[in-house]
């Protein structure tokens, strides 16, 4: 696959605006057909359901993102944003008040450049301006390696498929 040779100057790492949902939310849905979720089993209102969400997040749980540009072109993003549970949390904040980053994807001619960990970072520096005490993601195949090299941990997360 190619990957173009960057030109420092012309990228651009910032945080997005809320004008580039659309193409975050293209972004996540790529995320999902790169790991070979075919396409008739994501919602066909995929873009309105994630385009909810993200306004949600951002009323409610601080959401912000993060885009690496190449010249006028957004390649890359990361989400971010407080940690909503599962559970009820009854642990106090000091101890437990957690990040989620999601929806990291740049595209894959840029893919190799370290423009993924710079936007990790991003979000990291965030969630830590917010008093996050942890940030938590759930990793992709691909994106395994990338946070391992970040210092990001396994955790004790399980599964179980129900459709067997």
């Amino acid at each position: 696959m190619y990957s173009p040779i960057l030109n420092p100057e012309q990228i651009n790492f910032r945080e997005s605006n809320p004008q580039e949902d659309s193409i975050i939310a293209q972004h996540f849905y790529q995320i999902w057909r790169d790991n070979d979720v075919p396409a008739d089993s994501i919602k066909a209102d995929w873009l309105e359901l994630t385009l909810q969400f993200i306004s949600q997040a951002r009323q409610e749980l601080y959401y912000k993102a993060f885009v690496v540009a190449v010249g006028n072109l957004v390649v890359g993003s990361a989400s971010c944003q407080l940690f909503n549970g599962l559970y009820p949390n009854i642990l106090v904040e000091e101890y437990r008040n957690y990040g989620y980053i999601w929806n990291v994807y740049v595209e894959s001619p840029y893919r190799n450049q370290g423009l993924a960990k710079k936007l990790i970072s991003l979000a990291c520096d965030y969630l830590k301006l917010l008093g996050c005490t942890r940030a938590v993601l759930h990793a992709s195949p691909l994106g395994e390696p990338v946070y391992d090299r970040l210092g990001f941990q396994q955790s004790n997360q399980m599964h179980l498929d129900l459709t067997e």
